[in-house]
């Protein structure tokens, strides 16, 4: 990363860019006129963009990270408390969906939001398959189903306990379980050397799934088509996954065939303070 620029005028010294800047390597000191970055700085930033986010009067500018390019913060849309917990426990794992194709616009706002989650070191280390074709969803779908049918040859007591059997029995009763007659299925996957791409993933997609309400959109973990992707080449193959990739999350997507009326309650947390 290259080094800082601040606008030496409108620079006020508050110290705010030090004080948050993650991996300490902007420094300011009794005779700098204005914040100065550390040796190791190009080597220490993750550009996670703090210094510019934090800074009020506008002087910080990070590479790319120019400050006329970031949103305002808008207080009148931060939500309370309660409407945040409302919102939080109105979320539902949809499994009846509605046949009609989303909007490829629609997915990739979806998508756009998930970016927004943390990762580790600021890497955004995802990459994403969107099958954007229902039919191709469903022939998906049955490559999994054929992984499960392999498994279950293979490994029958494993099969039964992971419910591979009645999988594939209503599968060829014409009942999707995999995909659950889902139009879309999004993919998340990244490099498998990345130390933390299980964390880094389940992130962006929790983003994603809180998202996808808002705009009107349903989705589920799609953990058969999930468990076999990565198992079962046919399946790896067909979604285009490059081969120093894993999968690490698939979700299902479309807009929600019902409308929960009521918010369900949960087990009390299991708390042990110390």
């Amino acid at each position: 990363m290259e080094p800082f620029v601040i606008d030496p005028e409108a620079c006020t010294r508050d110290g705010l860019c030090v004080q948050e800047c993650p991996a300490r390597i902007i420094r300011l000191e009794a005779g700098d006129p204005v914040p100065v970055p550390r040796p190791d700085f190009s080597a220490g930033c993750i550009a996670c963009g703090h210094c510019v986010a934090v800074c009020p009067t506008g002087a910080f500018r990070l590479g790319r990270l120019d400050p006329a390019d970031f949103r305002p913060r808008r207080p009148e849309l931060q939500l309370s408390p309660e409407q945040a917990e409302h919102f939080l426990r109105g979320r539902r794992s949809i499994r009846s969906y509605k046949e009609a194709p989303v909007e490829r616009s629609v997915l990739a706002r979806l998508i756009e939001a998930a970016c927004w989650a943390p990762s580790a070191k600021n890497a955004q280390p995802w990459h994403w398959t969107i099958v954007e074709n229902p039919a191709e969803a469903r022939r998906l779908a049955g490559l999994a189903v054929d992984y499960m049918r392999g498994f279950i040859r293979e490994k029958p007591k494993v099969a039964e306990l992971l419910s591979f059997t009645r999988v594939v029995a209503d599968w060829e009763r014409g009942c999707d379980r995999v995909l659950r007659g889902a139009p879309h299925v999004i993919v998340v996957h990244t490099d498998r050397n990345w130390a933390f791409g299980a964390e880094d993933t389940a992130l962006a997609l929790s983003y994603l799934e809180l998202y996808a309400p808002v705009l009107g959109l349903g989705t589920c973990w799609a953990g058969y088509f999930y468990m076999a992707a990565n198992a079962h080449p046919p399946l790896f193959e067909a979604l285009g996954i490059p081969p120093k990739h894993k999968v690490c999350g698939a979700v299902m997507v479309g807009r929600p065939r019902v409308r929960y009326r009521l918010l369900v309650p949960r087990r009390p947390p299991r708390i042990d303070w110390r």
